[in-house]
């Protein structure tokens, strides 16, 4: 049951948080023909962009790299934070180590010890929106071309 909408302010504070405190998300990706695909990997958030490893040649990799974008969801229906962003494509050797051992510290999961071709995938937020409720659902926009909105 609701108590009533969240002010924007309290909504971006949860999203941070659950940005900062997640550790699995669902990526959503269409092939150049249009064909979906979705699946949930691990991810680690540096304040600015969300970073994602998936094998290259899977459909999820391909996509990413072909369309470069891609549609994320965190939490279920009564509390979600939907993002759309730009996804940017490193060769695992091309990230820096630090980077690639907080994302491994953080899932628990490292691609570079893997024996199959696997890439990164930064995503950064163009779009952002969270609601938990109908209520909410007016003022769910809370970042738009890659700015927060006040």
């Amino acid at each position: 049951m609701s108590t009533g909408p969240r002010s924007r302010a309290q909504r971006r504070r949860d999203t941070e948080h659950r940005l900062t405190h997640d550790i699995d998300v669902w990526v959503a990706s269409a092939s150049p023909d249009g064909t979906p695909h979705l699946v949930p990997l691990s991810f680690d958030w540096d304040g600015e962009a969300l970073l994602a490893a998936t094998a290259a040649d899977s459909p999820t990799g391909r996509n990413l790299a072909a369309t470069g974008t891609a549609r994320l969801a965190l939490g279920d229906t009564r509390d979600v934070v939907m993002i759309e962003g730009d996804v940017e494509v490193l060769a695992l050797g091309a990230l820096p180590r630090p980077a690639g051992d907080r994302f491994a510290a953080r899932t628990g999961f490292d691609p570079r010890t893997l024996t199959a071709p696997y890439g990164w995938f930064r995503i950064t937020p163009g779009r952002v929106q969270a609601w938990r409720e109908v209520d909410e659902l007016p003022a769910r926009q809370l970042m738009r071309d890659g700015r927060w909105l006040d």
